[in-house]
């Protein structure tokens, strides 16, 4: 069973071009069925019903979260089931269009009703605290400070920060090319200030931090590597903490931020789709539920009995 999700695995890496997280996800969740499927004497792909698919999301529903007391209530979350069920309904569309299995069964699974969570801007107080380099400044703290300046800048994500390398970048022209999610281009401009601190960071900091070793990456940790996911988090919670902000604050707040603000300001919502790299403008008309408070000063300002 596993050989053949190792197929599905190599089958979105080369020719769907998805995400190593993406990919991840995936085996994790596959992975987790192949071990209930055991218990159930299921060895092959081909033995697996409806009913045992079924039977298997019941389970997940009720079985007790990791790192949970058992007498705990907490249970799966609908989005965490509905990862699970887009996991499988994709490996048995692979797997039937391989001719690999002779079905897909999963196609009858049908996807909870996800409830959309509204993203979170931060404030332009936030913003400013968050975005203030003190002195002195060491080449770790030049690379924090260009990361956090051209994530707000551009919106990105934060696979596209730590993958982002320097023939990508255009400041003589004010943009940059970013290679998002499936492997999609798209050029992004960038502001005077986030120019400046990518600047200067690649002026004093970065040749501070190069090695032999050291790849074409824009940003590089102190050992002059990329930034694995974990450390990115690290640096940017450090930074916070420095700044003085209690909110929560990762690279997806500064990605919705840069969104909503230029929403607030008067942006178009498809400039901001083709910004975000959004393939969907459904995915961008999330921003607009964010606003009500700028639709409420402008109606307090602009109508003649407010």
């Amino acid at each position: 069973m596993q050989n053949l999700v190792e197929d599905f695995l190599q089958y979105l890496r080369h020719e769907r071009g998805q995400a190593q997280h993406t990919q991840r996800t995936y085996s994790g969740l596959l992975g987790r069925f192949i071990e209930w499927a055991a218990t159930q004497k299921l060895a092959d792909w081909r033995q697996v019903q409806l009913k045992h698919l079924i039977a298997y999301l019941e389970h997940e529903r009720a079985r007790v979260l990791a790192h949970q007391p058992e007498e705990s209530t907490r249970r799966l979350s609908s989005e965490s089931v509905y990862l699970q069920i887009a996991a499988l309904r994709a490996f048995y569309r692979f797997a039937e269009n391989e001719k690999k299995l002779p079905a897909n069964i999963a196609e009858h699974l049908s996807l909870p009703r996800r409830w959309k969570r509204l993203p979170k801007a931060l404030t332009d107080d936030e913003i400013n605290k968050l975005l203030k380099l003190g002195e002195p400044a060491t080449p770790a703290d030049l690379c924090d400070y260009a990361i956090l300046e051209l994530a707000y800048a551009c919106g990105l994500r934060a696979a596209e920060l730590r993958s982002l390398r320097l023939e990508q970048l255009h400041f003589d022209s004010g943009f940059i090319n970013v290679i998002g999610k499936g492997n999609k281009e798209r050029v992004v401009p960038v502001g005077t200030k986030a120019i400046e601190a990518v600047n200067r960071y690649l002026a004093a900091a970065r040749p501070k931090l190069v090695t032999p070793k050291s790849p074409g990456n824009v940003f590089l940790t102190r050992r002059g590597t990329p930034f694995a996911a974990i450390t990115l988090w690290a640096h940017i919670k450090r930074c916070v903490r420095r700044a003085g902000v209690s909110r929560n604050i990762t690279t997806h707040r500064l990605r919705h931020s840069f969104a909503t603000h230029l929403l607030e300001h008067g942006a178009d919502l498809r400039v901001i789709q083709e910004l975000l790299g959004h393939s969907s403008i459904r995915t961008t008309e999330v921003y607009t539920h964010v606003t009500t408070g700028r639709l409420k000063q402008v109606h307090r300002k602009f109508h003649p009995r407010p």
